[in-house]
Protein backbone atom coordinates (compact mmCIF):
# COMPACT_ATOMS: atom_id res chain seq x y z
CA UNK A 1 0.00 0.00 0.00
CA UNK A 2 1.31 3.48 -1.09
CA UNK A 3 1.76 6.20 1.49
CA UNK A 4 -1.13 8.52 -0.56
CA UNK A 5 -3.15 5.20 0.00
CA UNK A 6 -3.30 5.45 3.81
CA UNK A 7 -4.97 8.22 6.06
CA UNK A 8 -3.49 11.48 6.27
CA UNK A 9 -1.07 11.51 9.56
CA UNK A 10 -1.50 13.42 12.87
CA UNK A 11 1.46 14.81 13.85
CA UNK A 12 2.31 16.19 17.43
CA UNK A 13 5.79 17.52 19.21
CA UNK A 14 6.30 17.08 22.64
CA UNK A 15 8.38 20.16 23.96
CA UNK A 16 10.75 19.54 27.05
CA UNK A 17 12.90 21.57 28.13
CA UNK A 18 16.19 22.61 25.85
CA UNK A 19 14.93 19.16 23.79
CA UNK A 20 15.09 15.81 24.95
CA UNK A 21 18.68 14.91 25.21
CA UNK A 22 19.87 15.93 28.43
CA UNK A 23 22.95 17.46 27.33
CA UNK A 24 20.78 19.76 24.47
CA UNK A 25 20.70 22.74 26.60
CA UNK A 26 25.12 22.94 25.72
CA UNK A 27 24.78 23.02 22.38
CA UNK A 28 25.60 26.07 20.42
CA UNK A 29 22.01 27.10 18.94
CA UNK A 30 20.57 26.04 22.56
CA UNK A 31 18.89 29.09 24.62
CA UNK A 32 19.36 27.84 28.05
CA UNK A 33 19.28 31.95 29.65
CA UNK A 34 15.24 31.76 28.19
CA UNK A 35 14.26 28.38 29.55
CA UNK A 36 12.07 30.64 32.09
CA UNK A 37 10.76 33.03 29.68
CA UNK A 38 7.68 32.80 27.65
CA UNK A 39 9.31 34.23 24.61
CA UNK A 40 11.58 31.21 24.18
CA UNK A 41 7.99 28.60 24.58
CA UNK A 42 6.04 30.62 22.42
CA UNK A 43 8.99 30.71 19.59
CA UNK A 44 8.79 26.88 19.74
CA UNK A 45 4.73 26.91 19.45
CA UNK A 46 4.71 29.15 16.68
CA UNK A 47 7.77 27.03 14.78
CA UNK A 48 5.01 24.01 15.28
CA UNK A 49 2.70 25.52 14.11
CA UNK A 50 3.78 26.97 10.84
CA UNK A 51 4.44 23.33 9.94
CA UNK A 52 1.08 22.42 10.41
CA UNK A 53 1.34 20.26 13.48
CA UNK A 54 -2.13 19.13 15.32
CA UNK A 55 -0.64 20.21 18.83
CA UNK A 56 2.19 20.42 20.87
CA UNK A 57 2.59 19.03 24.94
CA UNK A 58 4.47 20.38 27.28
CA UNK A 59 5.72 18.24 30.02
CA UNK A 60 5.66 18.43 33.59
CA UNK A 61 6.34 17.03 36.87
CA UNK A 62 5.62 17.36 40.62
CA UNK A 63 9.24 17.08 41.34
CA UNK A 64 12.78 18.33 40.11
CA UNK A 65 13.66 16.33 36.77
CA UNK A 66 16.03 13.62 37.48
CA UNK A 67 18.19 10.90 35.86
CA UNK A 68 16.65 8.49 37.43
CA UNK A 69 12.96 8.46 36.82
CA UNK A 70 11.93 7.49 40.15
CA UNK A 71 14.33 9.25 42.09
CA UNK A 72 15.92 12.73 42.82
CA UNK A 73 19.41 13.06 42.03
CA UNK A 74 22.27 15.92 42.73
CA UNK A 75 23.55 16.50 39.23
CA UNK A 76 24.11 19.91 38.37
CA UNK A 77 25.36 19.53 34.65
CA UNK A 78 21.40 19.26 33.17
CA UNK A 79 18.50 20.86 33.03
CA UNK A 80 16.49 21.36 36.22
CA UNK A 81 13.32 23.43 37.21
CA UNK A 82 10.38 24.07 34.62
CA UNK A 83 7.48 26.60 34.72
CA UNK A 84 3.73 25.33 35.13
CA UNK A 85 2.80 23.84 32.04
CA UNK A 86 -0.81 25.15 32.62
CA UNK A 87 0.15 29.15 32.54
CA UNK A 88 2.68 28.36 29.69
CA UNK A 89 -0.17 26.92 27.69
CA UNK A 90 -2.40 29.78 28.72
CA UNK A 91 0.51 32.53 28.07
CA UNK A 92 1.07 31.01 24.39
CA UNK A 93 -2.27 30.26 23.60
CA UNK A 94 -3.11 34.22 22.51
CA UNK A 95 -0.15 34.09 20.46
CA UNK A 96 -1.03 31.03 18.33
CA UNK A 97 -3.79 30.62 16.34
CA UNK A 98 -4.65 27.51 14.84
CA UNK A 99 -1.97 24.44 17.32
CA UNK A 100 -3.53 22.42 19.95
CA UNK A 101 -1.68 23.10 23.58
CA UNK A 102 -1.89 20.23 25.84
CA UNK A 103 0.01 20.58 29.18
CA UNK A 104 0.74 17.64 31.47
CA UNK A 105 -0.98 17.42 34.26
CA UNK A 106 -0.20 14.84 37.09
CA UNK A 107 -3.18 13.09 38.71
CA UNK A 108 -1.96 11.32 41.82
CA UNK A 109 -1.18 14.40 44.42
CA UNK A 110 -3.77 17.05 42.72
CA UNK A 111 -7.40 18.29 42.66
CA UNK A 112 -10.02 16.93 39.49
CA UNK A 113 -11.54 19.71 40.15
CA UNK A 114 -8.84 22.59 40.16
CA UNK A 115 -7.64 20.78 37.01
CA UNK A 116 -11.30 20.79 35.12
CA UNK A 117 -11.52 24.62 35.73
CA UNK A 118 -7.65 25.31 34.52
CA UNK A 119 -8.24 23.37 31.23
CA UNK A 120 -11.19 25.15 30.32
CA UNK A 121 -10.22 28.14 31.05
CA UNK A 122 -7.19 27.19 29.35
CA UNK A 123 -9.87 26.20 26.59
CA UNK A 124 -11.56 29.62 26.44
CA UNK A 125 -8.67 31.34 26.26
CA UNK A 126 -7.14 29.47 23.36
CA UNK A 127 -10.81 29.62 21.02
CA UNK A 128 -11.01 25.49 21.36
CA UNK A 129 -7.63 24.12 21.52
CA UNK A 130 -7.16 23.11 25.12
CA UNK A 131 -6.05 19.48 25.88
CA UNK A 132 -4.46 17.62 28.77
CA UNK A 133 -1.71 14.53 29.42
CA UNK A 134 -3.10 12.75 32.28
CA UNK A 135 -0.11 11.47 34.37
CA UNK A 136 0.46 9.37 37.97
CA UNK A 137 3.49 10.29 40.24
CA UNK A 138 4.39 6.60 41.48
CA UNK A 139 7.54 8.26 43.21
CA UNK A 140 7.73 8.33 47.20
CA UNK A 141 9.72 11.57 47.46
CA UNK A 142 6.80 13.57 44.81
CA UNK A 143 4.41 12.11 47.58
CA UNK A 144 6.97 13.63 50.37
CA UNK A 145 6.08 16.92 48.93
CA UNK A 146 2.34 16.99 49.92
CA UNK A 147 2.30 14.24 53.01
CA UNK A 148 -1.33 12.84 52.62
CA UNK A 149 0.29 9.18 51.47
CA UNK A 150 2.78 7.39 51.47
CA UNK A 151 4.25 5.55 48.50
CA UNK A 152 6.31 2.48 48.63
CA UNK A 153 9.69 2.96 46.82
CA UNK A 154 9.91 2.25 43.40
CA UNK A 155 13.79 1.51 40.99
CA UNK A 156 13.87 1.88 37.38
CA UNK A 157 14.94 -2.10 37.87
CA UNK A 158 11.42 -2.84 38.72
CA UNK A 159 10.07 -2.13 35.47
CA UNK A 160 12.40 -2.77 32.96
CA UNK A 161 12.31 -7.11 33.74
CA UNK A 162 9.64 -9.04 31.44
CA UNK A 163 7.83 -9.44 34.83
CA UNK A 164 7.20 -6.88 37.71
CA UNK A 165 6.65 -7.58 41.47
CA UNK A 166 3.06 -8.27 42.38
CA UNK A 167 2.96 -5.33 44.80
CA UNK A 168 4.43 -3.23 41.98
CA UNK A 169 1.45 -4.16 39.78
CA UNK A 170 -1.21 -3.65 42.80
CA UNK A 171 0.72 0.05 43.06
CA UNK A 172 0.30 0.75 39.27
CA UNK A 173 -3.31 -0.57 38.88
CA UNK A 174 -4.13 1.51 42.03
CA UNK A 175 -2.72 4.94 40.18
CA UNK A 176 -4.05 4.36 37.20
CA UNK A 177 -7.15 3.31 38.44
CA UNK A 178 -7.13 6.21 40.08
CA UNK A 179 -6.20 8.24 37.01
CA UNK A 180 -9.11 7.36 35.06
CA UNK A 181 -11.16 8.44 38.08
CA UNK A 182 -9.82 11.70 38.22
CA UNK A 183 -10.36 11.90 34.08
CA UNK A 184 -14.29 10.77 34.94
CA UNK A 185 -14.61 13.62 37.20
CA UNK A 186 -12.95 16.33 34.96
CA UNK A 187 -15.28 15.13 32.04
CA UNK A 188 -18.33 15.07 34.12
CA UNK A 189 -17.69 18.91 35.83
CA UNK A 190 -16.75 20.28 32.00
CA UNK A 191 -20.49 19.13 31.62
CA UNK A 192 -21.59 20.20 34.66
CA UNK A 193 -22.73 23.35 33.00
CA UNK A 194 -25.18 22.77 29.36
CA UNK A 195 -24.17 24.59 26.38
CA UNK A 196 -26.98 26.95 26.87
CA UNK A 197 -26.40 27.41 30.43
CA UNK A 198 -25.65 31.29 30.11
CA UNK A 199 -29.00 33.52 29.48
CA UNK A 200 -26.77 36.91 29.87
CA UNK A 201 -30.58 38.97 29.61
CA UNK A 202 -30.37 42.42 30.82
CA UNK A 203 -33.63 43.01 30.23
CA UNK A 204 -34.55 40.63 32.91
CA UNK A 205 -31.40 40.46 34.86
CA UNK A 206 -30.89 36.60 34.42
CA UNK A 207 -27.57 35.45 33.71
CA UNK A 208 -27.58 31.78 34.24
CA UNK A 209 -30.07 29.04 34.28
CA UNK A 210 -29.73 27.50 37.39
CA UNK A 211 -31.77 24.30 35.93
CA UNK A 212 -29.02 23.25 33.78
CA UNK A 213 -26.14 23.42 36.00
CA UNK A 214 -25.54 19.80 37.48
CA UNK A 215 -24.49 18.23 39.93
CA UNK A 216 -22.02 15.31 39.02
CA UNK A 217 -22.45 13.36 42.57
CA UNK A 218 -19.11 11.65 41.72
CA UNK A 219 -18.26 8.86 44.84
CA UNK A 220 -14.61 6.79 44.20
CA UNK A 221 -11.99 5.15 46.09
CA UNK A 222 -10.04 8.48 46.01
CA UNK A 223 -12.88 11.15 45.14
CA UNK A 224 -15.78 12.72 46.08
CA UNK A 225 -16.93 15.68 44.17
CA UNK A 226 -20.08 17.07 44.12
CA UNK A 227 -20.36 19.81 41.73
CA UNK A 228 -21.21 21.93 39.31
CA UNK A 229 -17.81 23.25 38.29
CA UNK A 230 -17.69 27.00 38.20
CA UNK A 231 -16.75 27.34 34.57
CA UNK A 232 -18.93 26.81 31.96
CA UNK A 233 -19.06 24.04 29.11
CA UNK A 234 -15.44 24.43 27.58
CA UNK A 235 -15.62 25.84 24.03
CA UNK A 236 -14.88 21.95 22.45
CA UNK A 237 -17.24 20.51 24.89
CA UNK A 238 -14.70 18.10 25.90
CA UNK A 239 -11.38 19.07 25.34
CA UNK A 240 -8.76 16.65 24.58
CA UNK A 241 -7.59 13.73 27.08
CA UNK A 242 -4.12 11.97 26.69
CA UNK A 243 -2.14 9.74 28.44
CA UNK A 244 1.47 8.04 27.52
CA UNK A 245 1.28 4.27 28.08
CA UNK A 246 4.07 1.92 27.74
CA UNK A 247 2.30 -1.24 29.54
CA UNK A 248 -0.88 -2.92 30.01
CA UNK A 249 -2.33 -1.45 32.91
CA UNK A 250 -1.91 2.68 31.25
CA UNK A 251 -2.99 1.17 28.19
CA UNK A 252 -6.47 -0.30 30.18
CA UNK A 253 -6.13 4.03 30.72
CA UNK A 254 -5.92 5.48 27.30
CA UNK A 255 -8.64 2.56 26.35
CA UNK A 256 -11.12 3.86 29.04
CA UNK A 257 -10.46 7.80 29.45
CA UNK A 258 -8.11 9.29 26.79
CA UNK A 259 -8.90 10.79 23.25
CA UNK A 260 -5.24 10.10 22.00
CA UNK A 261 -2.92 7.35 23.47
CA UNK A 262 1.14 7.91 23.04
CA UNK A 263 3.09 4.37 22.71
CA UNK A 264 6.33 3.27 22.26
CA UNK A 265 6.63 0.71 19.73
CA UNK A 266 10.59 0.52 19.29
CA UNK A 267 9.66 -1.15 15.78
CA UNK A 268 6.45 -1.26 13.86
CA UNK A 269 6.77 -5.16 14.47
CA UNK A 270 5.66 -4.06 17.63
CA UNK A 271 3.30 -1.83 17.25
CA UNK A 272 0.11 -3.90 16.00
CA UNK A 273 -0.25 -6.45 19.12
CA UNK A 274 -0.07 -2.95 21.46
CA UNK A 275 -2.95 -1.67 18.95
CA UNK A 276 -5.13 -4.65 19.16
CA UNK A 277 -4.54 -4.93 22.90
CA UNK A 278 -5.45 -1.19 23.60
CA UNK A 279 -8.35 -1.29 21.28
CA UNK A 280 -9.69 -4.70 22.85
CA UNK A 281 -9.32 -2.70 25.73
CA UNK A 282 -11.17 -0.23 24.55
CA UNK A 283 -14.20 -2.88 23.38
CA UNK A 284 -14.11 -4.03 27.08
CA UNK A 285 -14.75 -0.09 28.39
CA UNK A 286 -18.06 0.32 26.02
CA UNK A 287 -16.22 2.55 23.76
CA UNK A 288 -15.54 0.47 20.36
CA UNK A 289 -17.58 3.22 18.73
CA UNK A 290 -15.43 6.04 19.60
CA UNK A 291 -12.23 7.20 18.42
CA UNK A 292 -9.42 7.11 20.22
CA UNK A 293 -6.20 7.72 18.32
CA UNK A 294 -2.86 6.09 18.83
CA UNK A 295 0.02 7.62 18.49
CA UNK A 296 3.70 6.55 18.44
CA UNK A 297 6.22 8.52 20.36
CA UNK A 298 9.87 8.78 18.82
CA UNK A 299 12.90 10.88 19.77
CA UNK A 300 14.08 12.25 17.18
CA UNK A 301 17.97 13.61 15.67
CA UNK A 302 17.30 14.82 12.08
CA UNK A 303 19.69 16.07 9.62
CA UNK A 304 20.36 16.57 5.83
CA UNK A 305 22.45 13.30 6.18
CA UNK A 306 22.11 10.18 8.34
CA UNK A 307 26.02 10.82 9.39
CA UNK A 308 25.56 14.01 10.22
CA UNK A 309 22.89 13.32 13.05
CA UNK A 310 24.72 10.37 13.97
CA UNK A 311 27.95 12.70 14.60
CA UNK A 312 25.40 14.95 16.39
CA UNK A 313 24.07 12.18 18.97
CA UNK A 314 27.43 11.09 19.53
CA UNK A 315 28.36 15.08 20.38
CA UNK A 316 25.51 15.20 22.94
CA UNK A 317 26.48 11.60 24.19
CA UNK A 318 29.80 12.03 25.14
CA UNK A 319 28.96 14.79 27.06
CA UNK A 320 27.09 12.77 29.46
CA UNK A 321 28.17 9.90 31.54
CA UNK A 322 26.50 6.69 29.67
CA UNK A 323 24.96 6.78 26.12
CA UNK A 324 20.91 8.69 26.73
CA UNK A 325 18.15 5.96 26.28
CA UNK A 326 14.93 7.34 27.39
CA UNK A 327 11.45 5.80 27.90
CA UNK A 328 10.70 6.01 23.88
CA UNK A 329 12.67 4.68 20.34
CA UNK A 330 15.41 6.69 19.15
CA UNK A 331 15.45 7.66 15.42
CA UNK A 332 18.57 8.93 14.11
CA UNK A 333 18.76 10.09 10.13
CA UNK A 334 17.22 12.19 7.79
CA UNK A 335 13.56 13.19 7.26
CA UNK A 336 12.98 10.66 4.37
CA UNK A 337 14.38 8.18 6.47
CA UNK A 338 11.47 9.11 9.34
CA UNK A 339 8.98 9.47 7.07
CA UNK A 340 9.47 5.67 5.52
CA UNK A 341 9.61 4.57 9.25
CA UNK A 342 6.22 6.98 10.24
CA UNK A 343 3.96 4.81 7.12
CA UNK A 344 5.62 1.63 8.35
CA UNK A 345 4.37 2.42 12.00
CA UNK A 346 1.15 3.49 10.34
CA UNK A 347 0.30 0.48 7.94
CA UNK A 348 0.87 -1.33 11.74
CA UNK A 349 -2.16 0.16 12.88
CA UNK A 350 -0.91 3.99 14.54
CA UNK A 351 -3.07 6.71 13.79
CA UNK A 352 -0.39 9.70 14.17
CA UNK A 353 3.04 10.38 16.27
CA UNK A 354 4.04 12.44 18.94
CA UNK A 355 8.00 13.03 17.93
CA UNK A 356 10.41 14.73 20.84
CA UNK A 357 13.21 16.97 18.96
CA UNK A 358 16.28 16.03 20.68
CA UNK A 359 17.29 19.65 20.36
CA UNK A 360 14.43 21.61 20.79
CA UNK A 361 16.15 24.26 18.32
CA UNK A 362 17.67 22.08 15.75
CA UNK A 363 15.20 19.24 15.46
CA UNK A 364 11.65 21.00 16.09
CA UNK A 365 12.51 22.83 12.82
CA UNK A 366 14.15 20.19 10.83
CA UNK A 367 10.96 18.77 11.71
CA UNK A 368 8.52 21.39 10.15
CA UNK A 369 10.95 22.59 7.36
CA UNK A 370 12.36 19.04 6.40
CA UNK A 371 10.01 16.25 7.35
CA UNK A 372 6.43 18.27 7.00
CA UNK A 373 7.38 18.81 3.38
CA UNK A 374 8.35 15.60 2.91
CA UNK A 375 5.21 13.80 4.10
CA UNK A 376 3.12 16.73 2.02
CA UNK A 377 4.98 15.38 -0.84
CA UNK A 378 3.91 11.77 -0.12
CA UNK A 379 0.19 12.85 0.33
CA UNK A 380 1.00 11.65 4.03
CA UNK A 381 0.30 15.13 5.88
CA UNK A 382 -2.49 18.40 5.35
CA UNK A 383 -1.43 21.64 3.69
CA UNK A 384 -3.37 23.85 5.64
CA UNK A 385 -5.61 23.62 8.70
CA UNK A 386 -8.76 22.72 8.11
CA UNK A 387 -9.99 22.92 11.79
CA UNK A 388 -10.74 25.81 14.03
CA UNK A 389 -10.62 23.44 17.40
CA UNK A 390 -7.91 20.60 17.99
CA UNK A 391 -11.09 17.91 18.54
CA UNK A 392 -11.93 19.14 14.58
CA UNK A 393 -8.09 18.98 13.52
CA UNK A 394 -8.18 15.26 15.06
CA UNK A 395 -11.45 14.29 13.30
CA UNK A 396 -13.01 14.34 16.82
CA UNK A 397 -16.62 14.99 16.65
CA UNK A 398 -17.78 17.75 19.73
CA UNK A 399 -19.46 15.78 22.17
CA UNK A 400 -23.34 16.08 23.35
CA UNK A 401 -23.49 17.16 27.22
CA UNK A 402 -24.36 14.18 29.24
CA UNK A 403 -26.47 15.83 31.50
CA UNK A 404 -29.00 17.91 28.66
CA UNK A 405 -32.04 17.03 27.96
CA UNK A 406 -32.62 14.54 25.60
CA UNK A 407 -29.14 13.12 25.54
CA UNK A 408 -29.17 9.53 25.56
CA UNK A 409 -28.05 7.65 28.61
CA UNK A 410 -28.06 11.49 30.83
Amino acid sequence: MSASALPPLHLAVALQDAGWHPAAWREPGARPRELFDARYWTDSVRQAERGLLDFVTFEDSLALQSADPFEPDDRTDQVRGRLDAVLTAARVAPLTRHIGLVPTLVATHTEPFHLSKAIATLDFVSGGRAGLRVQVAAQAHVAAHFGRRTLPPVAAADLTGARTSRALDDLLTELFDEAADYVEVVRRLWDSWEDDAEIRDEATGRFVDRDKLHYIDFQGRRFSVKGPSITPRPPQGQPLVTALAHRTVPYRLVARSADVGFVTPHEPAQAAPIVAEIRAEQQAAGRAAETVHIFGDLVVFLDQDAATARARRDRLDALLDTPYVGDAPIFTGTAAQLADLLVEFQRAGLTGFRLRPADADHDLRAITAGLVPELQGRGAFRRSYQATTLRGLLGLPRPANRYAAGTVGA
